[in-house]
């Protein structure tokens, strides 16, 4: 399995996603940006927003390759002379605040001294979160880890909580999901199903997204759940700017920057030291963050 043939997959996998969110949206389409890396490779950004559901989104492609610069030697310990990497990252902004962002992402990294890696995850950050929703999610997640190997979801989900959290904060950002990084055959699985599964995750994407779309019936948005909204959007800008290791790496590693920041929400807001009314759906939200919870009970 090449790097070109992972390459061309990752690009199908892109416009398959952008094609069924078209289709759950229902009115906005994709705007597509090509692109090129000075120091070798490209790829395509996919945007859209002013939609039915979506206020704004992006579903990225990239296939970047070089040599390992001091930078991203000493910012992220790699060892080798010339890198390939490729992947596809989606990042949904919705309009209603009963509709949750999702962000999702897989990626695949070798260098030329042979080391090779998988890595990636999704996760779902409602503003106002839903137990039964987030059991459907994790549900389905679960049941696509069980397919390919028995500790994947036992695995990847302890990781999501731990990866998708702001330490500053003392809060995850979301109900986690899966996340998995520098995943190789030392796991017990070759290669190609670990390419397989991150594949069948892209393809289980817009499923997800669509389930929980279906699940929300809406009123009209009030304004106090657009203020809540906003201040949720703030924590995933902190997250995405202060911990994500994705956004570090294209950083470093010389990326285009519009399609890195891509992820970031439309509008977010920081008031000073927020605090939701007690016993609120707002409080009731944000305590079940500040805990690891199992969704599957």
């Amino acid at each position: 399995m090449t790097s070109e043939y992972i390459k061309s997959e990752f690009r199908k996998l892109q416009l398959h996603i952008s094609d069924a969110l078209e289709k759950i949206d229902g009115l906005a389409l994709f705007n597509e940006d090509a692109w090129t890396r000075e120091e070798g490779g490209g790829g395509f950004t996919r945007t859209i927003s002013n939609g039915n559901i979506l206020e704004k989104g992006g579903v990225a492609f990239s296939a970047v390759e070089g040599p390992v610069s001091e930078t991203m030697t000493k910012q992220l310990g790699m060892e080798g002379n010339d890198f390939f990497a490729s992947g596809v990252s989606i990042v949904l902004h919705p309009f209603h605040p009963r509709h949750p962002i999702i962000h999702m992402n897989v990626r695949y990294f070798e260098l030329d001294n042979g080391t090779y890696w998988f890595g990636g995850g999704i996760d779902l950050t409602p503003h106002y979160i839903n137990k039964e929703a987030a059991k459907l999610f994790h549900l389905s997640l679960k049941k696509l880890c069980d397919s390919y190997h028995n500790e994947f979801y036992t695995k990847f989900k302890p990781w999501a909580d731990t990866y998708f959290h702001l330490p500053h904060r003392g809060e995850s950002r979301g109900i986690g999901g899966i996340f998995f990084d520098h995943l190789d055959e030392k796991f017990g699985i070759e290669k190609s199903k670990i390419f397989e599964f991150c594949i069948e995750l892209g393809k289980l994407f817009p499923i997800l997204y669509g389930q929980q779309i279906d699940f929300t019936k809406l009123s009209q948005a009030t304004e106090a759940e657009l203020a809540w909204q906003a201040s949720r959007r703030s924590r995933y800008v902190e997250f995405n700017l202060l911990h994500d290791r994705g956004t570090k790496f294209g950083i470093y590693s010389g990326g285009r920057t519009e399609s890195i920041l891509m992820s970031m929400p439309p509008m977010a807001k920081w008031d000073y030291n927020v605090q939701p009314s007690l016993n609120s759906e707002e409080a009731k939200s944000l305590e079940l963050l500040k805990e690891v919870v199992d969704w599957l009970i």
